[in-house]
């Protein structure tokens, strides 16, 4: 049952706020951390746990294969952690994500070699891509939430960047961590130990974040459910067959929202290898170079759609992807320094839009009882079909085609196809989010 509670909607000290954040966006981070090693260290992987041992099959089927692995497991985690966190609370499923993240990607760098184990090292490095995917499935949706319950409503834009400085910050430190151990390390060595120091490092990160999250309360608005028993008996068949509408919003605005960010921050870098013919090491740079600078302006973007609306920003990025991103990869295939800068410039700008207003904009489409389910299952829907796929679907269409601007086409056709959502989603900036918490509790939070 959702809260019709219309009173003014609790607002806790900004210390708690400033805690929740913290811990919700370092729980992201972990996450796309785990996510940007496969990443930049596949090629290793490939030569270490699969056949053959040499660069061609750890750039082959196998390799990728595995990484598509965990998008195919998101959506049941959505849809069994999200209503969970909906029943029991978004802090117990998050502390529990964050947990199996990080624990199984310590795992991957403990695996055993295929000379060593023979088949067993790809079957078991599939089984922790499994359960990385489905623990995945339930953090975003839940992080957002927990950020979005607890921020005030005029300043909800400006945390919830927070969470996708978290998501810029994965891919940084990953990028920036496997590029200082390819320049410090002999070739060799990288490709023996070195690619699995960054999964190691991923243990004590997930610890870290799971120290802060053990550490708040729930947020008030899940307690004020808790305390007026309105806590929904069944949130995945609430949320089927009440809240469909939103998850279908929620669906057509991460279409372009995923296929943008998987596309600029997961393909690019092979993109700029194997299409434009820059070396490993600059390609690296330019991206890092690019989320550094996303990651100063995230901040300002979520603070200034507290001030101007949310939906203006998300409406400018998707049409500037529709009419831009062609554009920005011709400037790419130039291969030359403006050429790179200047695509990475404008697909970077487009990009920082979207990454501070969704996490505001996505909690805000359900209610309270059903906000992290509804998000969860949208989102990693959405993600598994077209998030995941598209750094695939691209290199699959640039051999095919010949044309080294078709992802621009890619992005372009999928900004259209959102521009549906973009249009009917309602404006939430500065309103309470739906079926909010009373100011009942507010002394069990402050």
């Amino acid at each position: 049952m959702t809260t019709s509670d219309t009173t003014e909607p609790l607002e806790v000290d900004e210390p708690t706020v400033r805690k929740a954040v913290g811990a919700a966006a370092m729980g992201n981070l972990v996450e796309w951390f785990d996510y940007g090693i496969y990443s930049y260290v596949v090629l290793y992987i490939g030569m270490n746990l699969f056949p053959g041992g040499d660069e061609a099959a750890a750039g082959g089927v196998y390799a990728l294969a595995v990484f598509a692995v965990a998008y195919l497991v998101r959506p049941f985690g959505g849809i069994i952690l999200g209503p969970l966190g909906d029943r029991i609370g978004r802090k117990k499923v998050l502390a529990l994500t964050i947990v199996v993240m990080s624990g199984a990607s310590f795992c991957v760098g403990l695996l055993p070699t295929f000379a060593a184990v023979g088949w067993l090292a790809p079957i078991l490095l599939i089984l922790l891509r499994m359960v990385q995917g489905f623990a995945t499935g339930g953090e975003y949706g839940g992080a957002a939430a927990f950020i979005a319950e607890y921020a005030p409503d005029k300043r909800r834009g400006f945390y919830c960047s927070f969470l996708e400085l978290g998501t810029t910050g994965g891919f940084v430190l990953a990028a920036g961590m496997v590029t200082a151990l390819q320049v410090s390390l002999p070739p060799e060595d990288m490709a023996a130990w070195g690619w699995r120091i960054p999964f190691l490092v991923a243990g004590p990160l997930g610890l870290v974040g799971l120290y802060l999250r053990t550490k708040l309360e729930d947020t008030p608005a899940f307690l004020a459910l808790e305390q007026k028993a309105e806590v929904s008996e069944s949130p995945l068949r609430d949320v089927v067959t009440r809240h469909w509408r939103p998850i279908l919003v929620c669906m057509g605005l991460v279409l372009f929202y995923n296929v943008a960010v998987y596309t600029i921050l997961f393909y690019m870098p092979t993109y700029l290898q194997t299409t434009t013919g820059l070396a490993e090491t600059p390609a690296l740079l330019y991206i890092l170079g690019m989320m550094v600078i996303i990651m100063i302006v995230i901040i300002p973007v979520g603070a200034l759609s507290d001030r101007i609306g949310r939906k203006p920003l998300i409406t400018a990025s998707c049409i500037g992807f529709i009419l831009l991103s062609y554009p920005a990869f011709l400037l790419l295939n130039t291969g030359t320094v403006g050429g790179t800068v200047g695509g990475l410039a404008i697909l970077g700008i487009l990009l920082v839009m979207l990454l501070g207003t969704m996490s505001a904009t996505l909690p805000a489409l359900f209610d309270t009882d059903v906000r992290y389910g509804g998000f969860s299952i949208g989102y990693n829907i959405s993600t598994s079909l077209f998030g995941g796929t598209a750094p695939v679907i691209l290199a699959f269409l640039v051999t095919t085609t010949g044309n080294n601007a078709i992802p621009g086409a890619y992005v372009a056709v999928a900004s259209l196809i959102s521009l549906a959502a973009v249009v009917v989603v309602r404006e939430s900036a500065r309103k309470p989010l739906p079926g909010s918490a009373p100011s009942m509790i507010r002394k069990k939070v402050a």
